[in-house]
């Protein structure tokens, strides 16, 4: 919650205040000049001083010009644990995981997908090849090798495009948890898929009113908490929000003809490593149908665990479970 900040209740006069600026112009001065001397002092060289401008972020550019966020967390000598998130979320929506995974040595990494949370937000390239092709650039650029690739929901959509796209050189093993593949849309080849209204309902809700309609969302079918009996968690719900609101109203409006439209079939046949698939058994958002029952049929090499009940953000209200297969899938000796 905000604090409000409190004069006096007697009121200031305009001396007072510039004298009061003056004085905290004066504290920065100082404040700056020492920090300097002290980088100077340790060698820090020029570019790497933070008071002159260097980046404190962690970011990859695209070939678009695009700058893709991205958390890198955990012993770099860990196996890398690669996380994709769901729409229209953010990388910090893998917080659990990734302090769960980052204690057991692993190398986590997650990034911000184009037009969500702390990456760029540009007008074009929000597509799944796209997402596919940034996430290639951020990989290369930390020369990662031997990776499980986890994606949630439309992440797990970005692992399987990937996977179609670029093979799987720097994949070890993948995991679809709630996620969309093979298609989500109902069509004349996918009958049991969930129809255009639907997909068209929601766009014209975030037009409306995108702030409200993220609420609802994360406050009702998400994480099942429209269901009788459930016990909503507000600080899930204000997560959710905030981090849907990080991201580009562009970006996110046509995130959802991806992971509506988007058809994996041919990538998922593509598959040829170990891949888990985690699914929801109440899933509101991507039924286990159309999901992940669908997807573990199409992968060979897959093994399908269905946590009965579960809502779609299984991730949240099950993350202990969850954290213990995950641990359980990147450790064993599977074989493709």
């Amino acid at each position: 919650m905000a604090r409000s900040i409190v004069i006096s209740k007697h009121g200031a006069t305009r001396r007072d205040v510039l004298a009061g600026g003056a004085g905290v112009a004066l504290a920065l001065s100082i404040s700056t000049a020492t920090q300097v001397a002290s980088a100077q002092a340790a060698g820090m060289p020029a570019s790497r001083n933070p008071l002159k401008g260097s980046r404190t972020m962690n970011t990859v550019t695209t070939k678009d010009g695009t700058q893709i966020y991205f958390k890198d967390w955990g012993p770099k000598s860990g196996q890398p644990i690669v996380f994709c998130h769901g729409w229209p979320l953010s990388s910090d929506s893998w917080e659990s995981q990734m302090l769960f995974l980052g204690g057991q040595g692993y190398r986590c990494i997650a990034h911000d997908r184009r037009g969500h949370g702390r990456s760029s937000q540009p007008w074009q390239g929000n597509d799944m090849d796209t997402y596919a092709d940034d996430m290639e650039v951020m990989l290369d650029s930390l020369n990662i090798r031997n990776a499980v690739l986890v994606g949630f929901s439309t992440g797990g959509g970005e692992v399987a495009r990937y996977i179609g796209r670029h093979g799987t050189k720097r994949v070890a093993k993948a995991v679809l948890v709630s996620a969309i593949p093979p298609l989500m849309l109902k069509t004349a080849a996918n009958p049991g898929g969930v129809p255009l209204e639907v997909f068209d309902g929601l766009r014209a809700q975030q037009l409306a009113n995108r702030s409200q309609f993220f609420k609802d969302i994360a406050s009702g079918p998400f994480y099942g908490f429209n269901r009788p009996g459930a016990k909503a968690s507000q600080g899930l719900i204000d997560a959710w929000w905030l981090q849907g609101m990080m991201g580009g109203h562009k970006n996110t409006f046509d995130c959802i003809k991806v992971f509506s439209e988007t058809d994996f079939t041919e990538d998922l046949k593509k598959f040829t490593i170990p891949t888990l698939v985690i699914h929801g058994g109440d899933d509101q958002v991507v039924p286990i149908d159309v999901g992940g029952r669908a997807s573990a049929k199409m992968v060979k090499t897959s093994k399908l665990i269905v946590y009965p009940g579960a809502p779609h953000g299984l991730t949240d209200t099950h993350k202990d479970r969850f954290n213990a297969d995950l641990l359980d899938f990147i450790k064993s000796e599977q074989k493709a």
